[in-house]
Order: C-alpha cells, then sequence, then structure tokens
C-alpha cells in the first residue's frame, strides 16, 4: 500500500551497521519492491528520501548515514521513539538474465539489499561488490554472510578486501567472466565508471540515482533532470546506464535544496 501522507510508527529495532550509519526498523507493511524509497519523516525537523533497505510481511528498513542535520538527528533515535513513513515511491530493479552483478558505493549499498534476496530466491548466479572508504564503514558484512551471497569488498585504503574501486572489481569480472546485467547505487562518479565499463563491455547496466527530492511523488519537479525533464522520484530512481551517460549533469554536477549547481 502506497501512503500519500504519513504513518507514524515506532521504531521497533535499531542496528549499528557500521561507523555513523544505522539502520531503523519499523512496523508498517509498504509492499515495497526492490530499488523502491520511501519518504521518511522526522516530526518538527523535515522528510528525507531514503532507500529501502529492509523488508519482511511487517516491516520495513531504512538506512540512514550520519551526514547532515535530518541524518544526524535520525541516527540520535532509540527503540520506541516515532518517524513517519511514506511511500513506496519510485520504479523498481528488474532482474534479467541468469547472471548478475549489484555494484554498491558506501550506504548507497542500501538500496540494493533487496534485490540480492529477490536475485537469491530466484537462484540466480548473483555477485554483490560493496565499497567503502575504509573497513569501518563496510555495510552488512553479517548480513550478506548469512544469505550466502557471494561478496567482493573493495576499501580505498586496503583496510579490508580489495584495495581499489568497486569499478575496478566489476572491470575483472567482466573481463573474466559472461554477466547478463549489472545494478548500480552509490556516489555518481562511481555510477558513471560502472556504467561505461558496461557500455564498452555490451553489458546491460542499471543506475539509481540520488536527487534533491522535496515532495518523493512528483509534484514538486525538484529532482528533475536536466534537458529529459523526467523526475527522479517518478521516472526513476532507475535508470539504464545507456539512458544516463547520454544525460549532460551525469557524473558532473548535483543541485542542493536552492537548485544551486554544485560540480562533483
Amino acid at each position: 500500500m502506497k501512503f500519500e501522507l504519513p504513518i507514524t510508527v515506532r521504531i521497533s529495532q535499531v542496528i549499528e551497521e557500521a561507523n555513523g550509519i544505522k539502520s531503523f526498523l519499523l512496523p508498517c507493511q509498504l509492499k515495497a519492491k526492490p530499488g523502491q524509497f520511501c519518504m521518511i519523516w522526522l516530526p518538527g525537523i523535515d522528510a528525507k528520501p531514503v532507500g529501502i533497505s529492509y523488508q519482511t510481511k511487517d516491516h520495513i528498513g531504512v538506512t540512514v548515514c550520519a551526514v547532515g542535520p535530518w541524518s544526524k538527528k535520525v541516527c540520535e533515535l532509540k527503540e520506541g521513539d516515532l518517524l513517519g513513513v511514506l511511500g513506496p515511491y519510485g520504479n523498481a530493479f528488474q532482474l534479467e538474465g541468469k547472471t548478475v552483478v549489484l555494484v554498491g558505493g558506501g550506504y548507497g549499498t542500501a538500496s540494493l539489499m533487496l534485490l540480492a534476496e529477490e536475485a537469491l530466491s530466484q537462484k540466480l548466479t548473483a555477485t554483490m561488490i560493496i565499497g567503502a572508504k575504509t573497513e569501518a564503514q563496510l555495510l552488512y558484512r553479517k548480513r550478506v554472510a548469512t544469505l550466502g551471497l557471494g561478496a567482493i569488498y573493495t576499501t580505498d585504503d586496503g583496510s579490508f578486501g580489495e584495495r581499489g574501486t568497486t569499478a575496478d572489481a566489476l572491470a575483472r569480472i567482466l573481463k573474466n567472466q559472461k554477466v547478463d546485467s549489472v545494478y548500480v547505487c552509490g556516489p555518481e562518479r562511481m555510477e558513471k565508471k560502472v556504467a561505461e565499463l558496461c557500455r564498452d563491455s555490451k553489458v546491460r547496466s542499471y543506475i539509481s540515482l540520488e536527487r534533491q527530492m522535496k515532495c518523493g511523488f512528483g509534484v514538486c519537479g525538484a529532482c528533475s533532470l536536466d534537458d529529459s525533464g523526467k523526475r527522479v522520484c517518478v521516472e526513476g530512481t532507475i535508470f539504464p546506464g545507456e539512458e544516463v551517460l547520454q544525460m549532460k549533469e551525469f557524473g558532473q554536477y548535483h543541485r542542493d535544496s536552492s537548485a544551486t549547481k554544485h560540480h562533483f
């Protein structure tokens, strides 16, 4: 069920995922599809879009990194505190082929977890690449191991897994084995490198974009993409790699809450 007005629920569990990153399990049913997001409303503060990283019959979970005023306030919350939920919004990932690779950079990995679970339920050959700056910021290591998901970890400083980037790890996979499709969520410069690798290897890729969103369901237009006019919250957040590579702004700049351009 989609909620256009917030339902307010009490946090049932807080999970310490990594340094400065927490997941919040919330007792509500959204029936979200992999890659969709919800708006999380912190009463008296603001509402922000967050990928849905956990889902059971009676709970969803969202993963939040403490990087700004809203997210820092959310990460101070405890079990029993209130949050509002709207959604789910956006389109969804569609699994294609028998061999798939999921590429998650930083807390963007959160938006891939329901897809990883679906790939396993369909008995696909699935590999997940999870990257971060350092070991303390890597997400879901225990969860991935429990799922039995094949995983490659990369860190910029080499403190865990392979030293390097997720794009480096993907390039090696694409060179050495047949891959049907690749699914990506993370920093946009990383997404651009992955989309280019897949284009050059003639492999389908699907990219989840992040933009400023005020409403989440297409009314305000704050997340519209240059030239195309497509709204990330409605026509996205997921776009084919070949399509985003044609967008002038992709991997070049983003806009802040006042619509001012900032180059990456």
